[in-house]
């Protein structure tokens, strides 16, 4: 019994995700997780975004404030420093680097690693996705690590999951994704006065929009019908869906989609601080 413990203990792991990603909650005061927190800029309200984000407080300064809310990635030294623990293997889930600096902090961060402490198994994973995307790959990490796969196994897996993982977004302002940069694939949106609402996705990690519906509502019923169709064996499939405080909208696309289908799991999150940044109030976002 003592082998079998060290042998657990020398092959222990830790799953490392920047803050745009969430945590169901049975898992946030887990050992084998970190969030990486993303500075929130609003004006000069300037916050981290970590286990103190108030969601209500940050949406009324966004509200309030007349220019447009930024973030700001961790830095390579932050991500040196979550690297720096007993764990044999560490995965690191970033937000798309086609979105944000954070993987390639988190790439340099490995290097500044291991120029000070020698080289470590660190695999570092951009999600081509945010918010829920990137929890489905750090949940992925951990149970394939509980199962006993071994670490170069583990990290095709990842690779090769979230290259088949689907990401979709409604949301009610597109304003704060438009004004930082983040629409440039997105060649045409018409006025949110109108009431429509587009279906976005992603595409490599680019924001692309998959159609356009009048009303929130509509918009819902388009996003799982199209969710539905493009996901095969959904049986096998956990759902994902994060909400800006918009609990409502995220439970009837959960009664939607279990009207197709019975999925694995369908798991309903709050945004943390950065996803609500860009999601704004009333957002959806889901990953499959």
């Amino acid at each position: 019994m003592r082998f079998c413990g060290y042998l657990e203990e020398i092959m222990s792991y830790k799953i490392i995700l920047d803050s745009c990603g969430e945590l169901p909650e049975e898992f946030r005061n887990d050992a084998r997780f970190e969030r990486v927190p993303l500075g929130l800029e609003v004006g000069d309200y300037c916050i981290m975004d970590d286990e103190e984000f108030d969601q209500k407080q940050f949406l009324a300064k966004v509200a309030a404030c007349p220019t447009c809310p930024k973030s700001s990635c961790p830095s390579p030294q932050r991500y040196m420093e979550a690297y720096h623990c007993d764990a044999d293997h560490v995965y690191v889930v970033t937000l798309s680097s086609k979105l944000s600096g954070s993987y390639n902090s988190a790439e340099l961060g490995k290097r500044l690693y291991e120029e000070t402490y020698g080289e470590k198994n660190i695999y570092i994973v951009d999600s081509r996705s945010a918010s829920g995307g990137e929890t489905q790959i750090a949940l992925l990490a951990m149970e394939l690590e509980e199962k006993g796969l071994d670490y170069d196994t583990i990290c095709k897996k990842l690779t090769a999951y979230r290259n088949g993982m689907k990401t979709y977004f409604i949301l009610d302002n597109l304003e704060t994704l438009r004004k930082n940069g983040r629409l440039s694939n997105v060649k045409a949106l018409i006025a949110s006065t109108l009431n429509i609402k587009p279906v976005m996705g992603a595409d490599r990690g680019s924001i692309i929009q998959l159609h356009q519906c009048i009303g929130f509502k509509k918009a819902l019923h388009k996003l799982a019908e199209t969710l539905c169709r493009e996901v095969c064996d959904p049986g096998t499939k956990r759902v994902i869906i994060t909400h800006c405080n918009a609990l409502d909208r995220a439970e009837l696309l959960k009664k939607l989609l279990n009207g197709y289908f019975r999925f694995k799991e369908i798991l309903i999150e709050n945004t943390a601080g950065v996803s609500s940044m860009y999601a704004n109030d009333g957002g959806v976002i889901v990953a499959v």
